[in-house]
């Protein structure tokens, strides 16, 4: 399965992938974006393609087969993006990609439970070999203040108190092991009107818990740094988010930086789909892109 990667018009037009240039895709996914960039930076430019996910970096592997020698495929964390740089000695980058966007993939088929859509287990890790952390240990073990916490911080969520009680009450009575279980003590928390809004009630939840397993917000400040530094000169770094708390990460960071005169931001306002992408891709609808080129 080739995903449908978002925003595919603005990111090559603002990556601009040239002739022989070399770009990095640091959440590569099924490779749909590393695919639009190699069919633009041959004959010898390359994609070296990260990915957390073990599943994932394997769905990718379909681009060796097709741009051969030009592709390189980790299975790493991009927070440790320099490290895999230097190890695989790919350089110069002329440019960076990071799509901070859950794939279908996890939504739909992993059984990892990051969906309320589906009964499965409450995983929520991205990689279940480097980490130990899931959704079940936090809605079981943690304190409740610190539930409450998470929920209001990473997912936003106005009745994030009365979730947290409900779920502490919940687990008193069992384990909390399963999607949902957890999507009915949410309902349970919060009152009627809010379950007929234009999001489903369980998603600022899932979104915190998802958040708070893969450490998903701090990962983003740690990245941002080494991409500009590894960047040649006049190389650019796109990012897309998809919900406000990485949005304002990124926009913070581009901000400090461009005061620093490391690197021009490309655009006043994230660029956001189109019309016509909005109709045959949903997903894209939350999606904003930010650029910026190194001086």
């Amino acid at each position: 399965m080739i995903h449908v990667p978002v925003l595919k018009k603005q990111v090559l037009q603002y990556l601009n992938p040239g002739q022989n240039e070399n770009f990095v895709d640091c959440t590569v996914g099924e490779g749909g974006h590393s695919q639009n960039i190699l069919e633009n930076n041959g004959p010898k430019g390359k994609v070296l393609g990260i990915d957390l996910d073990p599943e994932q970096a394997k769905n990718s592997e379909w681009l060796t087969s097709n741009f051969k020698n030009r592709v390189v495929i980790v299975n790493d964390s991009y927070v440790n993006l320099t490290n895999i740089i230097e190890k695989n000695n790919f350089n110069p980058v002329n440019g960076i990609l990071l799509d901070l966007g859950m794939s279908s993939v996890h939504v739909d088929g992993s059984q990892k439970g990051f969906s309320f859509k589906f009964d499965q287990e409450l995983d929520m890790r991205y990689d279940d070999q480097r980490n130990d952390l899931t959704a079940e240990i936090i809605v079981n073990e943690w304190p409740e203040d610190k539930i409450c916490k998470i929920l209001e911080e990473y997912g936003e969520e106005h009745f994030a108190k009365k979730i947290a009680r409900k779920i502490v009450e919940q687990r008193g009575q069992g384990r909390i092991k399963t999607t949902f279980q957890l999507t009915e003590i949410i309902k349970d928390a919060t009152p009627s009107i809010y379950w007929r809004g234009k999001i489903h009630y369980a998603t600022r939840t899932f979104q915190a818990l998802r958040i708070a397993v893969n450490d998903e917000l701090e990962n983003i400040k740690r990245v941002l740094p080494q991409a500009v530094s590894i960047l040649a000169p006049k190389g650019r770094l796109v990012v897309i988010s998809f919900h406000s708390l990485e949005d304002r990460i990124v926009k913070e960071f581009f901000k400090e930086e461009a005061k620093k005169n490391t690197i021009k931001i490309l655009l006043k306002k994230p660029a956001t789909a189109e019309v016509k992408e909005l109709r045959e891709n949903p997903r894209s609808r939350s999606a904003k892109l930010r650029v910026i080129e190194k001086i």
